[in-house]
């Protein structure tokens, strides 16, 4: 048997996008140095126009969910993105992040305090040239700061117009249900892949809840990548690649799932999207779930 899975979700029940988007936070640094665990994340690309064209490129191909945060390569991942798309289409949602300072290249730390929230919102604006962040995320949860105030200082930016919806990001269940008891929770970016599923009750609660659960890092499989692996056998089986295979999976592994790949390749930037035409079936589906 054989499941169809949506092509769209509504975050917050009035900005439908594609249920493939777009994280940009690799493009930052040189192309030597972007990938991989230990990269910093820290400097505007080095490879400026090339990066440029596949912020375009995803436009072109229809991707209409962009994230990037504040805090990838200190505001020029959110000047890279104005450059490249604004003005942008009516149908873009562009989400960001605050709330995780960079003391260093290899340092995030977060930081909750309202005064530090609300500067960062108005540097974002600028840098994003809007006047209404779409999906505003708190990046990290400060355990210094109550979570009512950093929450709150989200709601009253929502309050005054310059947020459209609030995400959170990296958080628990108990975690998402205290800021919902503050304000509507509009989606949640928790690290999810076919591998790494510490996070199955915070998607299940939020598909409950019609709360879009936007997994980063979506195709770090690690050893299920390997040419010899489970899932690269399954892939040759549908006529797809492993990445197309892992984002299948997560497209039906429920129905509020927007996963945010990133590439500065566009080659692979078109074949993720085109993970949003791959159909799984019941027995296929069920042999990655066991993996």
């Amino acid at each position: 048997m054989t499941t169809t899975t949506s092509k769209s979700f509504s975050i917050g029940g009035d900005l439908p996008v594609r249920r493939i988007g777009y994280g940009a936070m690799r493009l930052t640094d040189s192309p030597e140095t972007r990938n991989g665990g230990a990269a910093h994340i820290w400097r505007p690309p080095t490879d400026r126009a090339a990066v440029i064209a596949v912020l375009r490129g995803a436009a072109d191909l229809g991707v209409n969910l962009i994230d990037t945060a504040d805090s990838y390569a200190l505001g020029a991942n959110e000047e890279l993105i104005a450059e490249a798309l604004h003005p942008y289409g009516e149908d873009l949602v562009v989400a960001t992040k605050i709330g995780n300072t960079r003391p260093g290249p290899q340092e995030w730390v977060p930081l909750g305090h309202p005064a530090y929230l609300r500067q960062q919102t108005e540097l974002s604006l600028r840098r994003l040239r809007v006047d209404r962040i779409d999906l505003l995320y708190l990046h990290r949860i400060d355990p210094n700061v109550p979570l009512a105030d950093q929450v709150g200082t989200l709601r009253q930016l929502r309050e005054e117009g310059k947020v459209r919806h609030i995400g959170l990001s990296e958080v628990s269940v108990a975690e998402l249900r205290a800021a919902m008891d503050i304000t509507p929770i509009a989606a949640v970016q928790n690290v999810y892949n076919l591998v790494a599923r510490q996070h199955d009750a915070v998607l299940e609660f939020a598909a409950e809840h019609d709360i879009a659960f936007v997994p980063y890092f979506p195709v770090a499989m690690g050893e299920h990548a390997r040419p010899d692996s489970p899932v690269a056998a399954l892939a040759k089986e549908i006529g797809a690649t492993p990445a197309q295979v892992a984002l299948a999976w997560l497209l039906r592994r429920s129905k509020t799932v927007v996963p945010i790949p990133g590439t500065a390749s566009l080659t692979h930037l078109a074949e993720n999207i085109d993970a949003l035409d791959i159909t799984l079936s019941d027995d296929q589906f069920a042999r990655l779930s066991a993996l």
